[in-house]
């Protein structure tokens, strides 16, 4: 049981998980109530055997330590700023769909070949679960035994794919077909992650200190707009710090979509994209599709004519060396789709607003392992929004210019929409407690950037 709780406390998710950097840094000595742990989603089947049980059972860790009354849990030591997290992860493919016990048996497995700090279920934007997990080791040396394993690793019979984080981001690169500026910051984000991180939101405030902006004082924010197929839309922004509009205010504009169909399972996002992208004046197309699937959607920034809907047709008759079919796609698959890239769009010009660290949308009454509620380990990247993370299939990316400026859809490169997975590193038994705590986080003044016909 305890394994668990010195996961939630440990530096492979403490800092990176801002409900629990929020508990940890509300008491000076840090004490977070055992009755609040307790509560969280997979916890449940030991807290019901009663308190007593559970704070007998943290006793015995040697990495928390349980106060006096055995009301309250800390760690025994100081919280250490990570290294190498992102080197020491593997990507793996082939698991089967989602039960209960899965990620359970996710986390038996990989810690058959050394230990881990975290098993992420990678899912869709639907929160589906997409077959695959990053899985993070404690050290490189079980890296290469994962990665070396003779016979090669297999789960419940079936043999999976297996590569580094790092090769996997760059496969992901080159099948999107990016390049420079978008490749460099598609590796970015995925060696850093783009979510809640402690360090970087203390280093961000005492920046600002630094330069005489006080980062305790409230800042008074602009509203930030979204130019969405000719509408304005206002970005509203949760408590995270996650960007979205209202589903009710996008507008639907039909015929601005395209369905292809019979690719065979594989497409490259630059046989899309850079032939539509010549063809209507350099404007990106939306692109959604998940590998493996026969058919996938693409958006433009307008409702297309039938001379322009047949261009498409004679431009790409072929993907994956297989004929493809184009059609318009009915009405409600259409809406929706709509909404979604809006809503991709929203969390895109508000991160490049306020820096690129808008949030990762994580927190408390959220899954850990995919569903609402507190879960268990390994759910960072597995679980839609909270600690869990985003994860979504491949799609273009409409945001904000150069500039922090919200942009219509389709008007920068293509690429996959960025995943709000967060790359924690670091095992719990690092570092010795001291007297001087972690700062508490404190919020940074930020002045939102607005586009010139989309301002306050």
């Amino acid at each position: 049981m305890f394994p668990k709780v010195e996961f939630y406390f440990g530096d492979a998710n403490l800092p990176f998980d801002k409900f629990m950097w929020t508990l940890y840094t509300k008491d000076p000595d840090h004490w977070v109530p055992i009755e609040t742990v307790s509560s969280f989603k997979r916890m449940r089947e030991y807290s019901a055997r009663g308190v007593d049980w559970v704070v007998a059972a943290l006793r015995t860790s040697t990495f928390l330590e349980v106060d006096a009354e055995g009301k309250r849990v800390r760690r025994r030591t100081e919280v250490q700023k990570p290294k190498g997290q992102y080197e020491r992860s593997v990507y793996a493919k082939g698991f089967p769909d989602e039960e209960p016990t899965l990620q359970k048996r996710l986390e038996a497995f990989f810690g058959k070949y050394g230990k881990t700090n975290a098993v992420r279920m990678r899912r869709t934007e639907d929160k589906k679960f997409k077959n695959s997990v990053f899985a993070e080791f404690a050290d490189f040396a079980t890296v290469d035994v994962f990665l070396k394993a003779d016979p090669k690793p297999t789960f419940e019979g079936k043999e999976l794919l297996i590569m580094t984080k790092d090769a996997y981001c760059e496969m992901k690169i080159k099948e999107k077909g990016l390049t420079g500026k978008s490749a460099n910051h598609r590796r970015e984000i995925m060696s850093t992650g783009r979510g809640f991180n402690a360090f970087r939101e203390m280093a961000r405030a005492n920046a600002q200190n630094k330069d005489g902006a006080s980062a305790s004082a409230p800042a008074e924010k602009k509203d930030v707009y979204l130019e969405f197929m000719g509408t304005k839309l206002l970005i509203h922004q949760d408590e995270e710090g996650v960007g979205s509009v209202k589903p009710e205010d996008v507008p639907f504009v039909r015929g601005a979509t395209l369905k292809f169909e019979g690719c065979g399972g594989d497409v490259s996002w630059s046989d899309i994209k850079n032939p539509i992208k010549e063809k209507f004046e350099g404007r990106v197309p939306f692109i959604k599709y998940m590998r493996g699937e026969d058919s996938g959607l693409v958006g433009f920034h307008k409702a297309l004519t039938e001379d322009e809907i047949q261009i498409v047709k004679d431009t790409i008759k072929t993907l994956n060396s297989k004929e493809v079919s184009w059609s318009v796609p009915d009405e409600t698959t259409e809406k929706a789709f709509q909404i979604e890239r809006a809503q991709s769009s929203a969390r895109s010009a508000l991160e490049s607003t306020f820096g690129g660290s808008s949030g990762r949308g994580r927190g408390r009454g959220r899954g850990r392992g995919g569903a609402r509620g507190r879960g268990g380990r390994g759910g960072r990247d597995g679980g839609g929004r909270g600690r869990g993370g985003r994860a979504a299939g491949g799609r273009g990316r409409e945001g904000t210019d150069k500039d922090g400026k919200a942009k219509e859809p389709g008007s920068e490169e293509v690429g996959e929409k960025r995943k709000r997975a967060v790359e924690p590193d670091g095992g719990p038994d690092v570092g010795i407690r001291g007297k001087q705590a972690p700062p508490v986080l404190q919020s940074a003044a930020k002045k939102a950037k607005t586009e010139g016909d989309a301002t306050s």
